[in-house]
């Protein structure tokens, strides 16, 4: 039995960092067996050491947390505590600063903070991992903080009209109606960052443009942050006319997953190969997100997990 010491900044981080009626602490202590106690400003871990080191590397990352956010909830400690088992450590990524007055966006997971500073880093980023992880998120966040420091002229955000099941041909309207559900998630995405009257003059000075793939063919953008969302949905040649696109100044950040590929059965993805195809290329980073990234719902993370296990035979 061994014990560590963590220290507390103030009352209102503990009060964060514990729940509301001890709930996160609670389970803390159960899931790794150890007892945690608090007082004189200092939280005491006691138990076997393999427990004792996780529970705190846990707290200290769900205080990280509570720090940036002034506030921990049920899905950050679920989130922490199975990165923890995993061996991940939190990062601290440097802010997203968007428009929204008072509006940052911070990592919330190790493998969104290595995506942020990829994209940081490179020209071209591929990002695959399940539903759920910001993959699409963050990168058109960091398209609208590379806006506002006007590093870039516009921002140009893309999606295959590829149909999941349903058929496009029954939907109601005109092309552009029919169009437009598919590139949904890339404006609700914008409105979070965004005042409604701000992307509509963004738009309507072509600084912000939200097409589909097909639209792409032919041009050359320079000086733009180009977003390829729903990527694992474009064939080999789709994903070669897309990536030609690039001008010179450009940033590029490519995004799916890779177990949700509607395409025919015969079709290879386009991401897919990309991924195998440009690995070791300088200024091309891939970056791998899993469920330990997952920040939506906390039953989205078990959900995702229950689709990818093997289904048991029938009796």
């Amino acid at each position: 039995m061994i014990e560590s010491t963590i220290s507390v900044v103030n009352s209102q981080s503990l009060l964060a960092l514990f729940g509301e009626c001890d709930q996160h602490l609670r389970r803390i202590r159960d899931s790794l067996g150890v007892s945690i106690t608090a007082r004189d400003g200092r939280i005491h871990v006691a138990g076997p050491e393999p427990a004792v080191v996780q529970a705190t590397k846990v707290l200290e990352q769900l205080q990280l947390c509570a720090n940036r956010h002034n506030t921990v909830s049920a899905d950050d400690v679920s989130r922490v505590l199975t990165g923890v088992r995993n061996g991940q450590t939190l990062n601290g990524s440097a802010p997203i600063d968007v428009f929204r007055t008072g509006k940052q966006i911070r990592s919330r997971t190790p493998g969104q903070a290595e995506y942020i500073d990829a994209i940081r880093r490179n020209d071209i980023v591929l990002c695959y991992g399940p539903a759920g992880t910001g993959k699409t998120y963050l990168a058109v966040a960091t398209a609208v903080a590379a806006l506002k420091r006007q590093e870039i002229r516009k921002i140009v955000l893309v999606r295959p009209a590829v149909e999941a099941g349903e058929s496009l041909g029954f939907l109601p309207g005109d092309l552009q109606a029919k169009i437009n559900p598919y590139l949904r998630p890339l404006t609700d995405a914008l409105h979070e960052m965004m005042d409604h009257d701000l992307i509509r003059d963004y738009t309507e000075a072509d600084l912000i443009e939200v097409i589909p793939l097909a639209y792409m063919r032919g041009r050359t953008l320079n000086e733009a942050f180009i977003i390829l969302d729903e990527a694992q949905n474009t064939t080999v040649s789709q994903m070669k006319m897309f990536l030609t696109r690039m001008g010179t100044g450009s940033k590029i950040v490519v995004s799916g997953d890779v177990t949700q590929i509607d395409l025919p059965p015969r079709a290879r993805s386009g991401l897919v190969d990309a991924l195998s195809r440009f690995r070791g290329i300088e200024g091309i980073a891939s970056v791998k997100l899993t469920t330990a990234d997952i920040v939506r719902h906390r039953l989205v993370q078990m959900i995702v997990d229950a689709y990818q296990e093997r289904p048991k035979k029938r009796r």
